[in-house]
Formats: structure tokens, sequence, C-alpha cells
């Protein structure tokens, strides 16, 4: 049986070939024939070497997938005809022309010469004379590049996470094959709505893009003024600055326009809404105009926008799935969410990592949790901290609770303090691992929440509960310590068989480790936000602590520089 399937296989094979053998030099023939062919080949070359298309005497370097894009399917025109530019490239250009809808520049897609191009071939089949195909082969190859180019940004962003944030950004890689997506779209006559899906699918995207469009148009109508200085201001009390606040309350949402009081006196209404303001920036929300609200009030309209295109690139960075449901922590907000279904459900305050020891940016998946965990101490904290304590007194080691021990076959056995020559012992040289024992004392708390990951950050417990009550909480040596970790492990373990509340209280009193592993581990993002659209559709500012946003834009300004636009061409197509 197998011999005949062979031998049937054989023939088919043969068959195949020969009607292959005599179907190319036709094929061929056909490409010869076809005059856009034949440009689009001279113009690209058949080495896969990059080049540079001249248009009108300006030279555009091609991406990589352009010049795979049309070998693959041997160098056949995409979005023209000799006829002229078919549906779908007018239908892109339309898209490349609103690219700033999205935080993009359309200049980087060539927009300005490929409309200049389709107006004119629209004149020449006004007038019924046949436009060139080297210029149609030049155009065909412009809407090819600029599909793929904004294909890549709103797949991966305009620039690197890695080159901009080299040791401490790790962004979701690309799974989206560009050329491949381009020619599936185009046979299928959906080469837009493949755009549209690229983009990040999260409604939080969509409701910052959104407020993107807003803050624009308030650019366009002058911005707001800036609020001079001036006393403490307090319900009730008069000021004459009062009706510019309110002029700024009402611009940016935190105030109903249809409040009509223009006069002086700070009244409860006026006060809601600068209270409304000051939670939305993360300040102290008690309705005083103070030195803090005044100088958020006073951020220009244009810094915002460029806060909120920052962070519209940082989206793009993410992977289109999050997951059903996943952990998210925003570095620059200080706080936790677990999110279902896109709707938050369990909230609460962290403290991060400090300017010098920042936390960094991933993503990975909660795997388990360690009750009553051991504190093994780090080696920067061990050579900086630590050791220094230990060799003035011997005696530190036992009255803080820590123990050396070494692991050997799998077994772990204590060092005595007493039986090392601590005076040439360095961190490096230390015999063996540092670490404090489970207790109140300890850093880590009463639970740890483990995603592994190459930072070795981790959610934990903290004894320091008193930096839960400040407003910037960056205190911690890059790990995120959780305000309320119990009901963090409750929710976590709430369909685990034999993990209520009672026996999660019980692990976190243990004076031994306990692990549990998580029958479904779960997505971990931890992100750096500091524009966002919160559930209640309000827009959400914070300020950047590590500078982050500061590196992001110079990268974007110096993008913007080397990219090579085509806007100085003003050449026509018939040149």
């Amino acid at each position: 049986m197998a011999l005949m399937i062979s031998r049937y296989a054989l023939s088919l094979l043969a068959m195949l070939l020969v009607m292959l053998t005599a179907t190319a030099p036709q094929a061929q023939e056909h490409q010869q024939a076809d005059p856009l062919t034949g440009q689009l080949r001279q113009l690209l070359g058949d080495s896969g070497q990059p080049a540079v298309l001249n248009v009108g005497g300006c030279g555009l370097a091609l991406a990589d997938e352009t010049f795979r894009f049309y070998r693959q399917r041997h160098f056949a025109a995409a979005w023209l005809s000799l006829q002229g530019l078919s549906d779908q490239g007018r239908r892109l250009l339309t898209v490349l022309q609103s690219a700033h809808q999205e935080g993009l520049r359309p200049e980087e897609y060539h927009v300005t010469t490929i409309a200049i191009f389709a107006e004119q071939l629209r004149i020449f089949a006004g007038q019924g004379k046949p436009a060139e195909p080297l210029q149609l082969a030049r155009l065909d190859i412009l809407l090819t590049d600029a599909f793929l180019r904004y294909a890549g940004d709103v797949t991966g962003g305009r620039v690197e996470a890695a080159k901009v944030y080299p040791k401490e950004w790790r962004a979701a890689p690309r799974t989206t094959d560009l050329v491949e997506a381009l020619q599936l779209s185009l046979e299928y006559g959906q080469a837009v709505e493949a755009l549209r899906d690229m983009l990040p699918n999260d409604r939080g995207y969509r409701r910052l893009r959104d407020y993107l469009a807003a803050y624009r148009q308030l650019a366009a109508e002058g911005g707001w003024a800036q609020l001079p200085k001036g006393p403490l201001v307090r319900p009730g009390e008069s000021d004459w600055r009062l009706p510019w606040l309110r002029q700024h309350l009402i611009q940016v949402g935190d105030l109903d326009p249809a409040y009509g009081s223009y006069e002086s006196y700070f009244d409860q209404a006026t006060a809601d809404a600068l209270w409304h303001f000051q939670a939305r920036h993360s300040l102290k929300s008690d309705g005083v105009l103070g030195p803090e609200s005044r100088a958020a009030l006073n951020v220009s309209v244009e810094e915002r926008i460029r806060q909120i295109e920052i962070n519209l690139e940082r989206w793009r960075w993410l992977s289109r799935d999050l997951g059903r449901r996943y952990l998210a922590v925003n570095i620059a907000d200080f706080s936790l969410e677990m999110v279902e279904e896109g709707e938050a459900v369990l909230t609460m305050p962290v403290v991060v990592g400090t300017d010098y020891r920042r936390t960094p940016v991933f993503s990975a998946q909660l795997r388990y949790l360690d009750f009553a965990p051991y504190w093994n101490v780090p080696l920067t904290i061990l050579r900086e901290d630590k050791l220094p304590l230990i060799k003035a007194d011997l005696n530190y080691l036992p009255s803080h609770h820590y123990e050396i021990v070494t692991r050997r076959n799998r077994v772990v056995e204590p060092i005595e303090p007493e039986t090392v020559d601590w005076d040439g012992v360095t961190a490096e040289t230390f015999p063996g691992m540092l670490r404090q024992k489970p207790g109140p004392w300890n850093p880590l708390g009463r639970v740890k929440f483990m995603f592994p990951n190459k930072f070795y950050v981790y959610l934990h417990d903290t004894p320091e509960r008193h930096l839960f009550d400040r407003k910037r909480r960056s205190y911690s040596s890059g790990c995120i310590r959780v305000k309320r970790p119990f009901d963090l492990a409750l929710y976590l373990l709430q369909h685990q068989e034999g993990w209520d509340a009672q026996r999660i209280e019980e692990a976190m009193a243990e004076d031994e480790t306990l692990r549990v592993l998580l029958d479904e581990p779960l997505p971990v993002h931890i992100l750096y936000r500091t524009a966002w659209v919160d559930g209640e559709g309000g827009l959400q500012f914070r300020n950047d602590i590590y500078q982050r946003d500061a590196v992001l834009y110079t990268a974007l300004r110096r993008h913007n520089r080397k990219t090579v636009v085509l806007v100085a061409c003003r050449s026509g197509i018939s040149q």
C-alpha cells in the first residue's frame, strides 16, 4: 500500500513539474510584456540589496521589507495598473494622511508626494493621457513602503524600546510578518482593514488617542494662559485669579461648561472641580489652590500633548493580548491593579524602586507565592550595606535574624560566623549566602509573589507600612512592595482548594517558608505610564519620576531628524 502511494505521489509530482515547466516561460513572457512590472524590476533591482529610490530628484531609502515584498510577487504592482491608482491605494492614502490621530507623523509615510502623484494621475486620466510606467512604478513603491513603515510603527513603535532603554525595559517582540500581512490583505482587498487591525486593540489605547485629538483642539484654540503667583486660596475666600482657574477647569473637563459664575469668590463648585483636577494629577486633593496645583495647572497644553504621544508610543510596545485576566503595576502611579475582562477588580498602592535602583519595565508570568519567605541579601546590598556591619560586629547577624548558609546536594547547611576569617572577605568571596529569617523584621514581610524574570524583581509584603502614606513612593531596591498583601494572596488563591482566608493568615504567620504554586499562571505587566485614561473616562497625568519620558522624547526627536521624507519634493509624475 505504501509503495502504491509513493508511486502515485511521484507521478503527481512529475505532472506538476511538466505543467510548471510549460507555464514558466509564459509567465516570464507576460511579466516582461508588462511595462509596469519591468519598471519595478528596474527600479528595485533583483539583487535584494537596499537602494535609494529617486523621486523627483529626492532620494528615499526604502525599508528592507519593501524589497522582499516585490521579490515575492515577482515585481508585480500592488496599488496601480496602467489605468491608474486602485481603490485600495486611494483608501491607503486616506489612512496615511490621518496618521497624526495615532500620535504618528504623516510625513514619515510620504503622504505629500503620494498625494501629488495621485492628483496628477487623476488629471492625466481626465485629459485622456496615459501615465508613464516609470512614474507609476515609483508611486507603487512609495505606497508599499508607506504601508510597511506605518504597519511597523503601529506594531512595534516608531523607535525600539531596547535602544531607548537598553538596561531597564523589555518590550513585546513583534509577531506579525508585515510582508506576509500585506500580501494577504491585498489579495483579499483588505489592506486598510489590516492596518487598522494592527493598532493596539485595548480600550485604554483608544481612549487616550481620543484625548490626543481633544488636546490638539485645545492647542489650536490657543491653549490656556499661565496662572500668576499668589497666596494660598481656600474655599470661601476671594482671589482675582479665580475666573482664570474656572476657565482652565472647564477647558480640561473638571468643571461643567454651563457654570456661569466668573466672580472672584472661591465657591464650592469651583473647589470640587479643583479637587477633581488634583486627583487626576495625584496631588493632595484638598480643593485648595496652592503651589503644587498651580504648577500642574501651568503645564502647557503642548507639553500635555507630548506626554500623551509618548504614552501612545509605549502602548505600541506592548503585546496586543495582555490577557483576559492580568496583574498590572504602574510604576509612575505607584499603584497595582488586577484586571478582569478590561475592568479593575482590585487596586492598591505600591512602593517602587528609588531613582538609583529603578524598577524595570517588562512582562512575565506570576507562578507561585512564598509565605513566610527568607530574604536572600542581594550582592549589591551585601557589598554596600551588610558586610561592613558584619565585620564591625559579628553579633549583628543573630541580633538582626541573619544567617549564613550554603547548599550542598540540595541540603541547606549553616555556616558559623566564628569559623570565617573576615579580614579578607569581600562580597564576591563571601563564604555562603546571607539571608534573613522569616518574621516581622523581614523586609519581604510575610509573603512574596514570584514571576521569574531576568531582573530578579517580584512583589512582596513589607514591614515599613508608613511609606504607603506618602504620595511619592520610590523607596525600594527595585522590587515592588504591596500595601495589602493578604488581599492580593486571597484573590490569587480564591479558586485553589484549601486556600481560604484563615489558611492564608496561618501561612503568613509561619516560621518556615511555604511555597504555593498557582494552578494557572497569571500574566504580570510592569508598566511606566505617565498619561492614561481611568475606568471612569478621566485623563490621568503623573510626574516623570525616572525621567523616562524625557529620554523617549529625545529619542523620538532624533528619529524625526533621521527619517528621510519627501515633503520638499514637488516634482510631478510626468517629469
